[in-house]
């Protein structure tokens, strides 16, 4: 009985040893691609913060003008990009941002006030699982996007929306924050909000042929730069999330290997006590 005991829990003591080969594995993996994407954020972002400054300044600079990416139009109805990942075992990085996206979507009146574009498998699952109206979809491009890729997007979300098709366009995503900590979060892409403040640290630039038509031409390409930076940081914070969640699935496993080490031990201490407690009756019976 022992004896059986005993291989049972050599097998389990295996089987976890294979897992966490698996999970050590996938830590390792999601690591490097975490420094790749960061370096990949940070290199993009000061081109698009300096298109964010000029938007201001031009505001700023013009605050009567008019550009129908600052004013509200279309009947109401609302898009939400949404950019989630293309594979699970993350913890609740997906989770996260689908809670704060449909409860966002509850206060804009429900699915019947509401298109979702979702970027990531996860995301087009979700939605589509649950009735969602999907204006597109995109599915295994965060890890790689090119700025053409985040252009097209944003070229699809633009058009409608100075057609008057919706009223606001909003963007879902999760934001590193740091190794440790990953928030889902929400902005505004459209209209746009800017901040209005001018600095008189130099001269001021004349646009030609004109500063709202120069602002039209930004936005954009501001909001390119909004849509391939979530991509990018979304992509990290998976990474991120899916190395947590490995890392914690790696120290249950040495765990539980340790805990069924020591029943092995003790189940193989026992079979040895009864087999000298077997011996010595059986020596005695002899006597």
């Amino acid at each position: 009985m022992a004896s059986g005991n005993m291989k049972d829990i050599k097998r389990r003591i295996k089987s976890v040893e294979s897992t966490m080969q698996i999970t050590k594995a996938m830590e390792l993996v999601a690591s490097s691609k975490l420094r790749k994407a960061k370096e990949k954020a940070d290199r993009a972002r000061p081109y698009f913060n300096a298109l964010y400054e000029t938007m201001c300044e031009i505001q700023a600079e013009n605050p009567k003008f008019l550009s129908p990416f600052t004013r509200r139009s279309g009947d109401g109805k609302s898009l939400l990009i949404i950019i989630a990942g293309d594979r699970g075992l993350a913890g609740g990085f997906n989770n996260n941002v689908f809670k704060l996206a449909q409860a966002r979507i509850e206060e804009l009146g429900g699915k019947e006030k509401t298109d979702i574009l979702p970027i990531g498998k996860k995301a087009v699952e979700f939605f589509e699982k649950r009735g969602y109206s999907l204006m597109s979809s995109y599915q295994n491009i965060c890890e790689s996007i090119k700025i053409h890729q985040a252009e097209e997007i944003a070229q699809s979300v633009v058009e409608p929306y100075v057609k008057g098709v919706y009223e606001r366009v909003e963007l879902f995503y999760t934001e590193y924050v740091s190794p440790i900590t990953q928030q889902a979060v929400s902005r505004r892409l459209l209209p746009v909000e800017l901040k209005a403040e001018l600095k008189k640290t130099r001269a001021l630039p004349v646009y030609e042929p004109s500063a709202g038509a120069v602002f039209n031409h930004i936005v954009p390409r501001y909001i390119t730069g909004m849509i391939f930076g979530s991509c990018v940081d979304s992509f990290a914070s998976e990474q991120a999330a899916r190395r947590n969640a490995m890392e914690n699935a790696s120290d249950n496993a040495s765990e539980m290997i340790s805990s069924l080490s020591l029943m092995y031990n003790r189940a193989r201490q026992a079979s040895i006590t009864q087999e000298i407690t077997e011996i010595v009756g059986g020596a005695s019976s002899a006597e």
